[in-house]
This record gives C-alpha cells, sequence and structure tokens, in this order.
C-alpha cells in the first residue's frame, strides 16, 4: 500500500522488481502478475524473482510527486546451484562444495554413507556459509573416498545432493619444449639438440677435405 495522507486525490504510479523504471509504471494492469489500484499494489502468484525494492510515486496538480520505497522479501525453500564429485590423489588436499540459494539462508549438514560429519572432525573441516557450504580434507587418505551428502535446509523446506570425492592419479609425463627436442630430466641436457650439434662439426671438417 502507498499511503499519501499529505496529498489530496493523488495519483499513484509503482515500479518494482523485474522491470526497468520508468517503463515499469504500474497503472493498472500494465504488468504479468501485477494489479495496482490506486494506492494498492498485488502481486499475484508471487516468485523469489519478484524480491526486491519497489518504489511508489504519488502526485496531483498542487504539490510535487511524493516517492516511497518498500523492500519485498520472498521466502523460498532451499535450492541447491552446485554440488559436483571431485577427484584427489592420496596425501593432497580435497574439497567438496555445496552452493544453495534459500530465503532464509539454509542450514547445512554432511553425511557419508548416512553418517553424519561432525565440524572439528580429525583431518577434516565443514565451513557453513549463506549460500554455500565447503568440505575440507587436509590430508586425503583411502578412508576418504566415497560418497558424500550434502544437505540444505530451512523453515520452508530442504532438499539434498549427492557427490563422489574419488581418487584421482597423476601420469608423469615428459615435457616437450620444441619439435623434435627431448629434454632430459635427469640433468637438464638436451639429448636430440646435443646430437646436432655433434653432427655439424664432422661435416664442416669434410666440406673442408672436398
Amino acid at each position: 500500500m502507498c499511503s499519501t495522507p499529505g496529498l489530496p486525490d493523488a495519483k499513484a504510479a509503482a515500479a518494482g522488481a523485474g522491470c526497468e523504471r520508468p517503463q515499469c509504471e504500474l497503472a493498472g494492469v500494465t504488468a504479468v502478475g501485477f494489479i495496482s489500484e490506486d494506492e494498492y499494489l498485488e502481486i499475484t502468484g508471487i516468485t523469489r524473482e519478484q524480491s526486491g525494492e519497489y518504489e511508489c510515486s504519488a502526485s496531483n496538480d498542487v504539490a510535487a510527486p511524493v516517492v516511497q520505497r518498500v523492500k519485498v522479501t520472498v521466502n523460498y525453500p532451499p535450492y541447491i546451484s552446485d554440488a559436483k564429485s571431485t577427484g584427489v590423489p592420496v596425501g593432497q588436499k580435497g574439497i567438496l562444495l555445496c552452493e544453495a540459494s534459500a530465503v532464509p539462508s539454509a542450514d547445512f549438514q554432511w553425511y557419508k554413507d548416512d553418517k553424519r560429519l561432525a565440524e572439528g572432525q580429525k583431518g577434516l573441516k565443514v565451513e557453513n556459509k549463506a549460500f554455500f557450504s565447503r568440505l575440507t580434507f587436509f590430508n586425503v587418505s583411502e578412508q576418504d573416498y566415497g560418497n558424500y551428502t550434502c544437505v540444505a535446509s530451512n523453515q520452508l523446506g530442504n532438499t539434498n545432493a549427492s557427490m563422489i570425492l574419488y581418487e584421482e592419479t597423476t601420469t608423469a609425463l615428459t615435457p616437450w619444449k620444441g619439435p623434435g627436442a627431448v629434454h632430459d630430466g635427469n640433468n637438464g641436457a638436451w639429448r636430440r639438440g646435443g646430437c646436432a650439434w655433434l653432427l655439424a662439426l664432422p661435416l664442416a671438417q669434410l666440406a673442408r677435405l672436398f
């Protein structure tokens, strides 16, 4: 409601979330889901995308327009937007991340094979923020690999997502430093490059003989 006791016979227009000012002036039915009648603005079937700040402007032929702003908060249950499996070698640091959107903010819990993981458990750290939870393994062991479940909940509901921490093996590859060249990791020498120089000297000597 947009009340303007100091402006008799004032006409009200509203602008709000989901549209660009000043095009979104709601005088009558001018946008889907919005019904405006004088100082009242009704939002039917409100969604989380319609949360935000709404502006009411009231004016008449006597005084300058009066503007009031109202913040609309739409509460909704958690929705997990990102939860990916991760591969980590044994002995390295591993991280599982669970991102969720919710109003009010979600509370997070982690489970491994239906067993809840407690904060402060040896070798683990659970870090919960407003929109994500991070599970950190400081020194991954064989026992850490497996299926993990992130549960996000608030007063309106809950949701969950599963992800896997799996072993990632690394294969040592000899780096190629250029076409036809192989780097020797033991002494830093260029094996094929060295051969080219050794061959060049006898050829030069042969050229002088002929």
